[in-house]
């Protein structure tokens, strides 16, 4: 079989490569939160700054609100204030935004991702919020590795395709 046609017989949709990606993004940020000790969880670089805790959740949280407003019919509920979770709790919760994203994207037709929806920063098609949400992960995780690095904790290998 030439090159080509191997090439040819791996096409992938734009779907179908996102959820590659998003499932070792999934993997690369749990890796990073279980490594760090929960007793580091409370750890902040400087004061203008989210701690680790805040910065996992505040990752969840996007996640959340990108997903449910443009991919779902549904309306998105901020949840209420409450005390910080533990860190078993946060990686379960981390788990499971990373999983409905997963499968509200599988429930999207793909040409829905032609779509433009209003977003704050004006038109946005369905394709850039899901680049969006990637992005938003990656920025995030690329500061809790300094984290880590900061209470000599090695990061965990990258994970990447």
């Amino acid at each position: 079989m030439s090159c080509g046609m191997a090439l040819f017989g791996q096409q992938t949709t734009v779907k179908t490569a996102f959820l590659e990606k998003w499932e070792n993004s999934k993997d690369y940020l749990l890796a990073i939160a279980e490594i760090m000790p929960e007793d580091q969880y409370s750890f902040s670089p400087t004061e203008r700054q989210m701690t680790f805790s805040e910065q996992l959740l505040h990752i969840k949280g996007n996640m959340d609100w990108l997903s449910t407003t443009y991919f779902t019919e549904k309306p998105y509920l901020r949840p209420e204030a409450t005390e910080t979770p533990s860190k078993e709790e946060i990686v379960v919760l981390l788990t499971e935004a990373f999983e409905t994203v997963s499968m509200v994207l599988q429930n999207t037709p793909d040409d829905a991702l032609e779509e433009v929806v209003t977003f704050f920063s004006g038109p946005k098609s369905k394709l850039q919020i899901l680049n969006l949400l990637q992005d938003h992960v990656t920025h995030h995780r690329g500061q809790l590795i300094v984290y880590l690095n900061l209470n000599n904790i090695a990061p965990p290998p990258y994970i990447g395709w």
